[in-house]
């Protein structure tokens, strides 16, 4: 009576390309939330400040546009805030860190650090 070795087990094969493209897209999208949270923050340091209503009107979206790519948004709401911003609108200011362009000057003070957290959750 011959004893057969032992049954060798053939790993099973599933095709999970579809949960890995969702997975990815949800890593990406709160990649960059967390950008925008970072920026904005930044930003807001920046930002003048006389009763506080420029500050808390930002607000950040993150969409998927049509071709599929993660696109966020970080604006302000109130109707003043692009005069404020703009940099040939001549203003003086309170606060003493205002400054002009005060939404790109933060994302720029930002900008390495947006760049791990980018990087740290798309390496996974």
């Amino acid at each position: 009576m011959a004893t057969s070795g032992p049954k060798i087990r053939k790993p099973k094969v599933t095709n999970d390309l579809d949960k890995f493209i969702t997975d990815r897209e949800h890593a990406a999208a709160r990649a960059i939330t967390q950008a925008l949270i970072l920026g904005g923050s930044e930003a807001s340091v920046f930002t003048p400040i006389d009763t506080g209503t420029l500050l808390n009107s930002q607000y950040r979206h993150v969409t998927k546009d049509a071709e599929g790519r993660i696109v966020g948004t970080v604006g302000y709401t109130a109707a003043y805030a692009l005069p404020v911003h703009d940099p040939d609108h001549k203003q003086t200011f309170r606060r003493a860190t205002a400054e002009k362009e005060f939404l790109k000057k933060g994302f720029e003070a930002a900008a390495e650090n947006i760049e791990k957290v980018i990087t740290g959750a798309l390496k996974a």
